[in-house]
């Protein structure tokens, strides 16, 4: 999922470049969520992770 954050974003930056303004903001507000939903489901897997064993 992080990859696709990173794609969105050359994608976002190769627009800007040459001057696609709407491009430009799809692209960057979807490398956004991308890299947001990437950051929560890595905090939830590390804290799940994370979990004692049960003791007998």
């Amino acid at each position: 999922m992080l990859r696709w954050a990173i794609v969105f974003l050359i994608v976002a930056l190769v627009a800007a470049f040459l001057g696609f303004g709407r491009l430009e903001g799809a692209a960057m507000w979807a490398a956004k969520v991308v890299f947001l939903v990437f950051v929560v489901l890595f905090v939830l897997s590390f804290l799940a992770g994370r979990r004692l064993p049960p003791t007998v």
